[in-house]
């Protein structure tokens, strides 16, 4: 065990001497397995290298159930599961935990690595005050599991530090979901969590992004090594079933500074002559363009052919979600932290330039 000079001698002896801190992951920050429901042997679908495209489209390919909510594996052998091994830290910590990853430090892979290091180096203990949450990125920030998962966890860290309330730290879309949580059970909040830290959560929703996900894909990896990764046009089509990726979408009632667009230039021709228009669509607006670009998308699976357009059951339960961040309330007595960058650029608008229409894009700041 390392110390310094802010760990004092008590926690060696099992009791705590700080309130513990949980980190919560955003938006693919978590380790996701694929486990067989009879027998078999778990595979790591997300995140990994070696037949990363190939294990992704069989495994965790999902399609979204009106009738629950939840996002289902169209793999009806196995389900779609989230370690939780090493108090929660494990699934948060390298995404792509394998001996190749760690032989050439793949530093796009180490996510939590170097805040949990920090973290114990100035002496917070695995178990006693230093936990993670990870979750199932497909599903709703608002959904029965990921809130129960996240009830759980705050409880043992309460208890395990001996009856401390819980610092948060969450990233990016953890916020959305934390925010849901203290929204729905504002009691257990209240009772269990002292400090709130926000990295870079987007509270009104993450524009540029989100639109360009729904429309083209989404890539965590920028560059060569993306090669070496899940495909866009993969996660592409499971992004289209995902209730989170919805949730995300811009807050159409928030007073923006500049409001967000999609913005598309497009030929049309009329009596015979053609003409190239610059198009704008806003948080509203962009909805129907959602609709005709994903009319006929669909994906092959294992040699069905699955349909997949724009999913408006999941709007509609995006829209509660919207309702339900939208009222929640810090408790009395807990401090709030928001953090986040202003000097690096962020996709706010889309603009798409090109005659292959959402196949290519390019970034409008």
């Amino acid at each position: 065990m390392r110390f310094c000079p802010c760990f004092g001698s008590e926690e060696a002896k099992g009791v705590a001497d700080r309130d513990p801190v949980l980190l919560v992951s955003g938006m693919g920050g978590s380790i996701v397995n694929s486990k067989p429901k009879k027998f078999g042997f778990t595979t790591r679908v997300w995140v990994r290298l070696l037949l990363a495209d190939v294990e992704f489209r069989n495994k965790i390919w999902s399609l979204y159930n009106p009738q629950t909510g939840y996002t289902e594996t169209l793999d009806k052998k196995s389900e779609i599961v989230v370690p939780d091994d090493d108090h929660g830290l494990y699934a948060i910590d390298i995404l792509d935990p394998s001996w190749f990853t760690k032989c050439i430090h793949l530093t796009e892979v180490y996510h939590f690595h170097d805040m949990i290091d920090m973290l114990v180096g100035c002496g917070y203990n695995k178990g006693t005050t230093l936990f993670g949450y990870g979750y199932d990125f497909r599903q709703s920030n608002r959904i029965g599991k990921v809130m129960e998962g996240l009830k759980s966890k705050l409880e043992t860290a309460h208890k395990a530090s001996g009856g401390r309330k819980v610092n948060l730290i969450s990233h990016s879309m953890g916020g959305i979901m934390i925010s849901c949580f203290m929204s729905l059970y504002r009691d257990v909040f209240t009772k269990y969590v002292n400090k709130w830290i926000c990295l870079a959560c987007p509270f009104q929703g993450a524009p540029g992004c989100i639109n360009d996900s729904l429309l083209t894909g989404l890539e965590f990896v920028d560059g060569f090594q993306s090669y070496f990764f899940v495909k866009r046009w993969t996660m592409h089509q499971l992004l289209v079933e995902c209730p989170s990726i919805y949730e995300m979408l811009a807050n159409p009632y928030y007073e923006w500074k500049k409001q967000p667009e999609i913005l598309v230039w497009r030929k049309h021709t009329k009596d015979g002559d053609n003409n190239i228009n610059l198009e704008s669509y806003g948080p509203t607006q962009s909805i129907s363009l959602f609709e005709e670009a994903l009319r006929d998308n669909e994906v092959n699976y294992k040699g069905k052919t699955i349909s997949l357009p724009f999913n408006f059951d999941i709007l509609d339960w995006a829209v509660e979600t919207r309702q339900l961040i939208a009222n929640a309330k810090l408790p009395d007595g807990v401090c709030f932290y928001n953090i986040y960058g202003t000097s690096l650029d962020t996709p706010f608008d889309v603009w798409y330039v090109t005659k292959l229409l959402f196949r290519k894009k390019k970034v409008h700041l």
